[in-house]
């Protein structure tokens, strides 16, 4: 009897990115740093899953981005690459990896693509990044640009604050957004800006633009994994624009708990939760120990 199978849907790519925003179709981007999550999302139908550097602040505990290495990227872009089989992988390069010249990012990028298996990644700042991006798109790396709050400058920035607040500065975004656009970056990331900006800059420009904390115009939306599920320490300062869905930080506590109580009263292992000797072998190990009961005798 025939029957239809069940089509996959397509495997997300650079080029089909630019073709969703033709569509005006509104795509997803999560991030993730780790095998399961990164199949759990993947599975659920993300379009674009981000290794971000926020891996320093919600995996290693660090206080901001700045001392993610390298290495570090590259190892759990390995792991969420084993996850992954449709979304488009998009590794963060971190600070330091891209800042000491065109040849370095090179070096750096072709790590996060060759061992990590990442097919884009994504780097900080307008302008000023011009020729390094080039030099990157150049050697057949696909750039996803990065302007507003850039993590990686919040020195610079005395914090993370809204980007674009004034008139001049707002012009200065819808600038870099250009700049950026004509240097071949193929989607970017509008972080902390007015959403009026964030779309203007979407009218203005032909690629995708992904915004967090930038309003509901740009074409993708992006939330950091842990904030979106609840597993982040931030309680005292989130984001507005961060909606948690699930508290599963919550539902862990709860079953950590109920484990070190059935632990503490021997409620736990059950026989049914272990393993015993078949009736002859146990029968065999009695006759054993008292034949060395005797011999010691």
């Amino acid at each position: 009897m025939a029957y239809l199978k069940q089509q996959r849907p397509e495997k997300v790519t650079v080029p089909s990115l630019r073709a969703s925003k033709e569509r005006g179709e509104r795509l997803v981007c999560l991030t993730a740093y780790d095998y399961p999550t990164a199949r759990i999302i993947d599975e659920a139908g993300t379009d674009i899953i981000l290794v971000g550097d926020s891996l320093g602040n919600v995996v290693l505990g660090y206080e901001n981005t700045i001392p993610v290495t390298l290495d570090e990227m590259v190892s759990a872009t390995r792991a969420v690459r084993r996850g992954v089989a449709r979304a488009l992988l998009v590794a963060d390069m971190p600070y330091g990896s891209y800042h000491t010249g065109a040849d370095d990012a090179v070096r750096a990028a072709l790590r996060l693509i060759k061992e990590g298996g990442a097919e884009a990644v994504k780097l900080e700042g307008g302008r000023h990044r011009l020729e390094t991006i080039r030099r990157l798109i150049a050697e057949e790396i696909p750039v996803m640009g990065h302007i507003g709050l850039t993590p990686q400058s919040v020195n610079k920035l005395g914090g993370f604050r809204l980007q674009g607040k004034t008139a001049e500065a707002a012009r200065v975004l819808i600038e870099d957004a250009r700049a950026l656009e004509a240097a071949g970056v193929f989607a970017l990331v509008l972080e902390l800006v007015p959403r009026e900006v964030a779309r203007i800059i979407t009218e203005t420009v032909s690629i995708p633009t992904i915004g967090i904390g930038a309003g509901a115009d740009c074409d993708i939306q992006v939330l950091v994994i842990h904030d979106l599920i609840g597993l982040s320490f931030t309680e005292n300062r989130k984001p507005r624009f961060v909606r948690q869905y699930a508290n599963v930080r919550q539902i862990i506590t709860e079953a950590v708990e109920r484990f070190a109580a059935d632990v503490r009263t021997g409620a736990y292992p059950t026989e049914d939760e272990s393993y015993g000797l078949s009736p002859e072998a146990a029968l065999e190990l009695e006759s054993l120990l008292s034949e060395e009961k005797i011999e010691e005798r």
